[in-house]
């Protein structure tokens, strides 16, 4: 998975990713590698994890992973290639999801490039921007459809769903709006809109704020009521605060939490509402030699959960062996939940459910 995080300048976005890369830099449970200057691989932090490496102590122990990408240098006319908006634009393009930092704080030592905050005008900026882009997408797609349709008639309703799609754009709407069939949305997949991607907007906010409650931050509000209405997620985060918690060895981190009155940390909080916003659900692999997460779409059948581990399970799969985690914990051992009749025998209809800890029998 592979989250892009967007936003104007001096809003928070580089010290919230900076945040997010000291977290798994310092921090045993949560891993950091550099893949590039401006993209930062996290692991998920999941407890089911931890207690099934308790149960197995395995040689290896391998949490799923999500990657977060610094896309900077947003502006105005950045859909025109101001700011280097080209290239910038070209990176969201290729992440599943956006994490559109949004200003909510007050800091006279911290110029606003439009000298005020005011979220509902700064979301309004950088989604016009993508909207605009995505609307020479359009008019390029549509123009090769166009004459595809001249001469094989099965193009005609592509062509329509197209035009709608572009109507929508051009009404200042985003493509993720439209509503499509299952056959229009196979189509959709392939133009990689820009504003076809789900969206968490990242409200950040003082310290202040957190200690005082955010329901008083009026700005919070009205980004809430935006997101609302395009059927989006938000999140109330101070990037400076996870500056510090991200410094924190793990048993102190816990404690600053708490004082805070925090149950865990904001870069947890957004990965779990990424989880949630993308449709995933983690299964699990375990054993001495390795305990695993990995990381599926809801409505996976079992075959295609093998495939993501070699491509040789799922095209040689036979069935998967599967206990719920709780069950596991409950009956403390895999022997156990077999002698209770709990591990079932799945074969290649059966959808995956968040939690399954799999053993799939395949022959190639």
């Amino acid at each position: 998975m592979k989250l892009g995080i967007i936003g104007l300048p001096n809003v928070g976005k580089s010290t919230l990713f900076n945040a997010i890369t000291n977290a798994g830099a310092q921090s045993a449970n949560y891993p950091f590698c550099t893949i590039e200057p401006n993209v930062g691989t996290v692991t998920v932090p999941d407890e089911r994890l931890n207690a099934l490496a308790e149960m197995y102590n395995p040689v290896k122990f391998t949490p799923a992973v999500i990657e977060f990408v610094d896309i900077a240098g947003l502006v105005r006319g950045a859909s025109k290639g101001e700011g280097l908006g080209n290239k910038f634009l070209s990176h969201i393009r290729e992440v599943d999801a956006i994490i559109h930092v949004v200003r909510c704080f007050e800091n006279d030592n911290i110029i606003h490039v439009d000298a005020n905050v005011d979220p509902a005008r700064d979301i309004e900026t950088i989604n016009l921007e993508l909207i605009l882009s995505d609307i020479e997408m359009m008019e390029k797609r549509i123009d090769k459809t166009q004459k595809l349709a001249r001469t094989d008639k099965k193009y005609v309703a592509e062509l329509e769903f197209l035009q709608r799609v572009l109507k929508t754009l051009e009404d200042n709407k985003l493509a993720i709006s439209v509503e499509r069939t299952a056959e229009e949305d196979e189509i959709f997949k392939t133009i990689a809109l820009l504003t076809s991607k789900p969206v968490i907007y990242a409200c950040n906010m003082s310290e202040e704020d957190f200690v005082n409650g955010i329901e008083n931050n009026e700005r919070f509000k009205m980004v809430q009521e935006i997101a609302k209405s395009q059927n989006f997620e938000t999140l109330p985060i101070c990037a400076e605060l996870e500056s510090e918690i991200a410094s924190l060895e793990y048993d102190e981190k816990a404690l600053f939490l708490s004082e805070l009155g925090l149950e865990s940390s904001g870069l947890d909080r957004l990965i779990k509402s990424s989880y949630s916003l993308l449709g995933l659900i983690s299964y699990f692999t375990a054993g001495q030699p390795e305990v695993r997460a990995w990381t599926i779409k809801k409505g996976t059948k079992a075959p295609q959960a093998a495939g993501k581990i070699h491509s040789d399970f799922e095209r040689g799969f036979i069935r998967a062996e599967v206990v719920a985690f709780n069950d596991l914990m409950e009956q403390g051992s895999l022997a156990n939940a077999k002698e209770k009749g709990l591990v079932r025998s799945e074969g290649k209809e059966y959808v995956m459910n968040d939690g399954d800890v799999v053993l799939f029998r395949f022959n190639v």
